[in-house]
């Protein structure tokens, strides 16, 4: 092979050729040689056998991983206690309330006669008892409580809603239906309690309840669809259960013979017609059914404005009815009001002896007994109806939180819905059981019960009796029936941790009816369910089968164009990673999380598109890194830039990173490099199939810092991407709502499943714009330390209390996420873009981007939340310096932030409804705290002085003073540095302070007792740490560095607070700087310039002048000197440079004879020049002749020799355009990939964009000067509003303090008693001494206590939302423990199918290699296999790096036959052959299904089934061939075995925006001159 062919050519040919890419190192000794064949797409790697040692990737896991590892398996036992305690919470307190409920209705029937017992009257005889009204007017009340406690706590509800939050005025429509169904629903309900179940036994009235749904039964059956699957049987089965309901309308009245009990079916419709709302649907093929639906949809929005006044109403109703029952009893309906203090009270109960039936074993006729005439009084036990009360109210609470719980962590099918079913049968059983027993011995429960009171008993049966005269059968009947009327509890859809307005119809419950009232109002899904044959229409409707953009969503599918697509609710996240100078060490963390997101994205797509499996969870990804500062100037010349060496470094932690995630060796295609209107672009293809796009920002061309690239990615993903896409408005809109921004820092790390919880939330919530994660510090030293003890405190007392009161203020851009239509709203996105013009504007706007960009979504309306349980990791300064300097700009801007947010507070409450004034007021609170802390910190430390050394208060106050003013007159005069080792110093100093004041604290501690305000505020503050952080057992060891916190407050609390300040005018971002690359004139002018200052300096000093050093160089006609020491000079006249510029002259020509010989070198032996360049575009210059002609021997021209360049090319530079032939883009350390163009429309948006809003600004030295000018101004007025509102709050505290005789506050608690004893009289002297709590304190526990409350408390409430959240998202894969016949094979794959394909999708060990790691233990290192591992690894020929290729060869080779299926299958989760059977079932399905629509590919562009066409080297033209009758074999495996590489290599149809597959040969492969001529 000749010297040209090892140059790389992208000229078109005419003919189809192969075209070899080769470089010098292709040609080895015995000729082997490395190519990849464009066409071919396949390396054929040939290991030399002395070669053939491996070294793996090692096994370190990250932070994240860590951490996920020991949660998951707590979390799992934590799921399985949540479904046990659950489960028996739901049907305990539910039988509780159902059985206490009808022990109430049992008492106030009136004339009621129960069996008394004798054991304190007498055995030998027999008693009777009837209640007194007092007594039945208890059970009343008590009866209206439990109805009344949740309609009051509906309206509670209902009011903070409508105070916090809004809801809309109802329309006179609306609230008159409202209105009428809840009244009838009221006096049903009345009906039921107080006229029908006193009438009936407690076993009848158990079952009465099952027959309460019977219009909802019929709202069910006329709303069926014809679009129901199975309409005609489910039909059926409702005709059946509305038979069912109705059969309850006339069994007991015609059985019982009472004339009241005719009122059931009055009262059973009534009741059931509080349900109505969640049996319409619009769906309905009936008119009035479908208006119902309509109506229903829009009492969502005014259900609180209407239960405000419905609920008080229902009550009064209910009272209303229970007056008019007591009136039609013959009662006068006032001694509902006049007995019920005596009912309350003590009173007495009278006991009637009745004259004793000898023989037989059935209870005697109460109501016909005989009376002796003899009657006893007893005392009754007066508070009994409260107790009962009290026991039902907290029961049918309990169950209906409980079930609540059930349902927001997705375990509602066991822990619901089946304790729900079972609270009947099991009251029935219980009420037979205590009732036959209470018959058989009426002192059974003595001592338990009142005598006086029992449940309504039913007479003595038999069994056969109960089936056939008690009518039992039927009681199955309606519960069958009720049953199936609820079937839609047990299937739930909503998501995980849905609001209760999703959950549940009607705000609260119905405490009476507890059982039938959360079977009834759990929502039903109306939406249709999302089936397996569903996603091939989604993924026709995605355009393609390879995993894509929504850039390619268009509306050319024929559909019309306000349809909404399947599609564009899939939700979409981009990660927007914003990066500036991070280390090798921060970019492998956070590549390594963009890598395990990319391989689970795989995983659901494939899952999906395989096994054909619905998954809630899946989405779309690409990841965008926006690299500041990227290029530098070149080495060679001036006038070029080359990218710098973070981008390198970036480039080269890639295949590091992917090998360390995915545990083999991988080499990721080279990176596409697109030249760019802002500098540059390099796209990666992942593993995964999912891209990584790197923006490579060039200064000169674009703005840089971290706001104006979040301004990029936002205009470019949301702006270009989405609004100038081809489709309707309601796409769109629709698309925007599920785009989600990811923001990521360079150094992250973080899990998916963190990603999956913010997901969560945002799902949740359409109102949510934005939601941050738990962010965790990592480093090492003690500042690290501190600010792990920060973080924790932050996250778990600040970050939740926000979250639970209010909104979170700031969601910090390391990682958080962000809807795309909030970001698109008015004054959100625009208002980002405004340039700072003020002072202000770059304290607000450039130090505290993230802050701001959340201020703007809050002044928008839109919600802010925080997850604890998504955790993300990132470096923090782990220096003194850089920790200072990041806090610099962090605490103005958080100042000015929260301060633009509270000066606006009225318009922001109007508009959003999660922030009210009992919020505001708390931020307050907070501003003040953070504003007058370095005072109360000094008051703070000269108390302590006082205690801990025994001095006065003045000497405290001095010696405090001191340190204070010198370190604010070092921040005022001198540099940074200087301030920082001041602050360092003090600093240390304050920290052994704070150490002796922690003894002297102690000690006052311990004189005082632990009653003393100090010790109570001391143990709250450490109590509520110490429980946060067992609340947080992940997090707990953040307590352990709380010490250093406490030693530095002080430091962090004052003098950063002033440093912060003073440096007001600094905008500089302060950390992670380093040295700009200069120019070479740069450079030249600094060293003259250093000259001159060295030569003044000189000329300066005393030995210079004596040395008679001068700037003129002047010598003299006569001079005369003394041993050097001073010259003296007469006549004297410039001296003569003739002589230097001779040198010169020799000096210029030597250089450039020395610059022609380095090039004639260079040309003769290119491979000894280290510096030599290899291109990767190809050269431009001559490519044939003799190259000796390039050497530029007759350019000396003065223009070459003036730049001194340090070129070493040898062909002449040529003209570059930046958008076409930039110089970056030949970097070999870029790697050879493609390179390629912007779109046209692409290149339009980025110019546009750059005019209006990222043209770079322009050095202007008069506005410079005037923004500093404004910038000192803006620091003097802060450090004086600021050091004035300190001094007179100390000022006054400190006054007060001196005056503590005459201004404190007697201590009631810790009271000291001293007792002393006089002898000479004889007299005891008891004296009390009290402590007293002085000014600073009071100041100390009143606000940082009150604070403290309202952070602990709203912590709890936190903690219970995020432990629900952890579990709701929690999988337990029971199918690995059940038997095959509780479970169908669909089942089995689609409760497990992402983990099977994260298993199947494995690159390590994909050829059987299992054996890297085997023998590493102690035991077994001779038992390792060395030397066949290192022989099979050398025999392969090709790796595979994109997962699903990985996952389609076990996929496609498994058999369930034939032993074990795949190595991994077995290995991972040992499946069971039914299992693989299912798989096998689900491949062969879907390959039918392939088969069937004759599809060419499976989702990898592959061009699979092309026998023979990938291995042609030849000019034959390709074609496509039909895949409609070949073998799986053919479809899967290559002519020569082993698989593509499209990771990284070369591919057709991969980057290809418009992803079709192309066969012909690449028509792109062209010269710079081929294509722009």
């Amino acid at each position: 092979m000749s010297d040209t062919g090892r140059r790389t050519h992208y000229e078109k040919h005419d003919h189809e050729e192969p075209i070899y890419v080769a470089n010098n190192n292709s040609i080895y000794s015995n000729g082997t040689i490395h190519y990849c064949s464009i066409y071919s797409q396949r390396t054929v790697q040939e290991t030399k056998g002395w070669d053939v040692f491996r070294e793996f990737p090692p096994k370190q896991d990250s932070v994240s991983m860590e951490q996920q590892k020991c949660l998951e398996m707590t979390v799992r036992m934590l799921k399985i206690l949540a479904y046990a305690v659950t489960f028996l919470v739901v049907l305990g307190s539910g039988v509780i309330a159902k059985g206490t409920m009808l022990f109430m209705t049992s008492q106030i029937k009136k004339d009621r006669r129960l069996a008394f017992c004798n054991q304190n009257l007498g055995r030998d005889k027999q008693f009777i008892v009837s209640l007194p009204d007092e007594e039945r007017v208890a059970w009343m009340w008590a009866i209206l409580a439990a109805f009344a406690i949740p309609e009051i706590g509906t309206l509670i509800r209902s009011v903070r809603i409508c105070f916090f939050k809004s809801s809309k005025r109802p329309t006179m429509v609306q609230l008159a239906v409202i209105f009428i169904a809840e009244s009838l629903h009221t006096i049903g309900m009345a009906m039921l309690f107080f006229k029908i179940l006193p009438e009936l036994d407690v076993v009848k009235g158990a079952m009465i309840t099952n027959c309460l749904c019977v219009v909802p039964a019929i709202l069910g059956l006329l709303s069926r669809s014809s679009k129901d699957t199975k309409r005609f049987m489910k039909v059926i089965v409702d005709m059946a259960a509305i038979v069912a309901q109705v059969t309850g309308f006339i069994v007991w009245p015609l059985l019982e013979n009472k004339p009241v009990l005719w009122l059931i079916p009055i009262a059973s419709l009534c009741i059931s017609l509080g349900w109505w709302e969640n049996y319409v649907s619009r769906q309905s093929p009936i008119g009035i059914i479908k208006s119902l639906g309509r109506l229903k949809d829009e009492l969502n929005f005014t259900r609180y404005y209407t239960y405000r006044f419905i609920s008080i109403w229902k009550c009064l109703l209910f009272m209303m009815c229970i007056l008019f029952s007591i009136w039609m009893d013959g009662d006068e309906p006032s001694m509902f009001f006049q007995l019920f203090n005596p009912g309350f009270g003590p009173h007495n109960i009278v006991v009637e002896e009745i004259q004793i039936q000898l023989g037989g074993t059935m209870i005697p006729d109460l109501v016909n007994a005989t009376l002796t005439g003899d009657s006893v009084e007893v005392a009754a036990v007066h508070k009994s109806a409260f107790y009962v009360m009290l026991i039902q109210i907290f029961a049918a609470y309990f169950c209906y939180i409980f079930g609540k719980f059930a349902c927001k962590i997705l375990i509602q099918g066991f822990s619901y819905a089946f304790p729900i079913n079972l609270v009947i049968p099991l009251v029935v059983n219980f009420l037979i059981a205590a009732c036959g027993l209470r018959n058989g011995d009426n002192c059974i429960f003595h001592g338990t019960v009142p005598d006086y009171l029992f449940f309504e008993s039913p007479a003595l049966f038999s069994l056969s009796d109960f089936i056939s005269r008690q009518m039992a059968w039927v009681w199955l009947l309606w519960l069958l029936s009720q049953t199936w009327i609820t079937i839609h509890i047990w299937t739930p859809k909503a998501e995980r941790l849905a609001s209760t307005e999703k959950l549940f119809i009607l705000p609260m419950y119905n405490g009476l009816l507890i059982d039938q009232s959360m079977a009834l109002n759990r929502k039903r899904d109306d939406q249709r369910d999302v089936k397996t044959e569903d996603l091939a229409e989604i993924e026709k409707e995605k355009g393609d089968e390879y995993y894509e953009t929504i850039s390619v969503h268009t509306d050319n599918t024929g559909s019309s164009p306000k349809t909404v697509k399947s599609s564009d609710s899939i939700t979409r996240i981009y990660a927007c990673a914003t990066m500036w100078h991070e280390t090798k060490d921060e970019m492998m963390e956070f590549l390594k999380s963009i890598l395990r997101l990319d391989e689970d994205q795989c995983a659901r797509r494939v899952a999906q598109k395989y096994l054909r499996v619905v998954d809630p969870d899946y989405y779309e990804f690409e990841t965008h890194i926006f690299l500041d500062d990227a290029f530098e100037i070149s080495d060679h010349s001036d006038d070029d830039s080359q990218v710098n060496r973070f981008v390198k470094l970036l480039v080269d932690t890639l295949d590091e990173a992917a090998s360390n995630v995915h545990q083999t060796i991988i080499r990721i295609r080279p990176p596409k490099k697109y030249p760019a209107p802002y500098g540059g672009r390099l796209t990666w293809v992942l593993p995964g199939k999912t891209k990584m796009i790197c923006h490579l920002k060039d200064k000169a061309k674009i703005r840089h810092r971290k706001r104006w690239s979040q301004v990029m990615y936002m205009y470019y993903l949301l702006g270009h991407r989405l609004m100038e896409l081809p489709i309707s408005v309601d796409r769109k809109e629709v698309m925007a709502e599920n785009t989600y921004l990811l923001t990521l820092d360079g150094d992250i790390d973080f899990q998916p499943h963190a990603v999956r919880l913010l997901i969560d939330l945002m799902k949740k919530n359409k109102n949510l714009g934005a939601a941050c994660g738990r962010i965790h510090p990592v480093g090492s030293g003690p500042m690290v330390w501190y600010q792990m003890f920060e973080y924790a405190i932050g996250h778990w007392l600040q970050k939740a209390t926000e979250h639970m009161i209010g909104c979170v203020l700031c969601s910090p851009g390391c990682f958080s996420l962000f809807r795309g239509k909030a970001l698109m709203d008015d004054n959100v996105m625009k208002k980002y873009t405004l340039r700072s013009d003020e002072a202000r504007h770059y304290v607000q706007y450039d130090q505290g981007e993230d802050r701001w960009l959340c201020t703007l979504l809050l002044q928008r309306g839109y919600r802010v939340e925080y997850s604890a349980a998504s955790d993300a990791y990132t470096h923090c300064p782990e220096g003194f310096n850089e920790f200072y300097n990041q806090r610099r700009r962090w605490v103005p801007s958080t100042i000015a932030n929260i301060m633009d947010l509270l000066v606006d507070y009225k318009h922001t409450i109007k508009i959003n409804d999660n922030i009210s004034t009992p919020y505001i007021a708390y931020q307050m609170m907070l501003m003040g705290g953070t504003i007058l802390g370095p005072g109360t910190i000094f008051l703070m430390l000269v108390g302590a002085f006082v205690a801990a050394f025994r001095i006065d208060n003045w000497t405290s106050f001095e010696y405090n003073l001191y340190p204070i003013l010198i370190f604010m007159f070092v921040c005022f005069t001198m540099k940074s540095e200087y301030q920082l080792l001041v602050a360092q110093i003090l600093s240390t100093a304050y920290a052994m302070i704070m150490m002796a004041v922690i003894v002297g604290t102690a000690l006052q501690l311990g004189e005082d007792g632990i009653g003393s305000p100090s010790a109570i505020f001391l143990i709250s503050l450490s109590s509520s740490f110490f429980i946060a952080a067992c609340l947080h057992p992940q997090e707990f060891w953040c307590i352990v560095p709380g010490i250093i916190y406490l030693l530095s407050i002080p430091s962090m609390y004052l003098l950063l607070i002033l440093y912060s300040v003073i440096n007001l005018n600094v905008v500089s971002w302060g950390t992670r700087e380093v040295q700009v690359k200069k120019t070479k004139k740069e450079i030249e002018q600094e060293k003259k310039e250093a000259e001159e200052a060295k030569k003044k300096a000189k000329q300066s000093s005393l030995i210079g002048f004596l040395q008679g050093v001068n700037s003129n160089e002047e010598e003299g006609s006569i001079e005369f000197s003394f041993a050097g020491l001073f010259k003296c000079l007469l006549c004297t006249h410039p001296k003569s440079n003739e002589e230097k510029v001779q040198l010169l002259h020799i000096a210029s020509t030597l250089e450039k004879m020395e610059k022609k010989l380095d090039s004639l070198e260079k040309t003769v032996d290119p491979h000894g020049q280290s510096r030599s360049r290899k291109l990767s575009v190809g050269l431009r210059g001559s490519t044939s002749g003799d190259p000796l002609v390039s050497v530029a021997e007759g350019q000396e021209d003065d223009n070459e020799s003036d730049s001194e360049t340090d070129t070493l090319s040898t062909t002449p530079r040529e003209k570059r355009d930046d958008l076409i032939n930039p110089y970056w883009i030949e970097d070999p350390d870029l790697k050879k990939g493609e390179v390629d163009f912007l779109s046209q429309s692409e290149l339009s948006f980025w110019k546009d964009l750059l005019d209006k809003y990222l043209y770079p600004i322009d050095a202007n030295k008069e506005e410079e000067a005037r923004i500093a000018g404004d910038l000192i101004e803006l620091r003097n007025k802060s450090v004086f509003a600021f050091v004035m509102f300190n001094a007179l709050f100390i000022l006054i505290v400190f006054l007060l303090q001196l005056n503590k005789d005459q201004l404190h506050v007697i201590w009631p608690l810790g009271v000291k008693t001293n007792i002393t004893y006089i002898e000479e009289t004889g007299e005891v002297l008891i004296s009390k001494e009290y402590l007293q709590l002085e000014p600073i304190g009071l100041v100390f526990v009143f606000f940082f206590a009150l604070i403290l409350v309202i952070q602990f408390t709203a912590m709890m409430f936190h903690r219970f939302g995020t432990i629900s959240h952890i579990l709701a998202s929690t999988e337990m894969n029971w199918f690995c423990t059940k038997k095959s016949e509780d479970l169908s094979q669909d089942a089995l794959l689609d409760k497990n199918a992402i983990a099977i394909v994260k298993d199947l999708q494995k690159l390590n060990g994909l050829d059987d290699d299992y054996d890297n790691d085997s023998g590493s233990g102690p035991h077994n290192v001779g038992r390792r296999k060395t030397i066949h591992n290192l022989e099979k690894a050398r025999q392969k020929k090709r790796n595979i790096g994109t997962l699903d290729v990985a996952f389609k060869k076990r996929f496609f080779s498994m058999n369930a036959n034939d032993g074990p299926g795949t190595p991994v299958l077995n290995r991972k989760i040992t499946l069971r052959r039914e299992t693989l059977k299912a798989l096998e079932t689900r491949r062969n399905s879907v390959m039918a299904e392939r088969r069937k629509s004759q599809m060419q590919t499976l989702g990898a562009n592959n061009e699979y089934g092309v026998t023979g066409m990938l291995n042609n080297n030849h000019g034959v033209p390709r074609h496509r061939t039909s895949t409609a009758n070949i073998s799986v074999k053919d479809v899967f495996a290559e002519p020569n075995g082993g698989q593509v590489n499209r990771g990284y290599e070369t591919s057709l149809g991969d980057e290809d925006d418009s992803n079709s597959i192309r066969l012909q040969p690449r028509q792109n492969q062209v010269t710079f001159q081929g294509r722009y001529q």
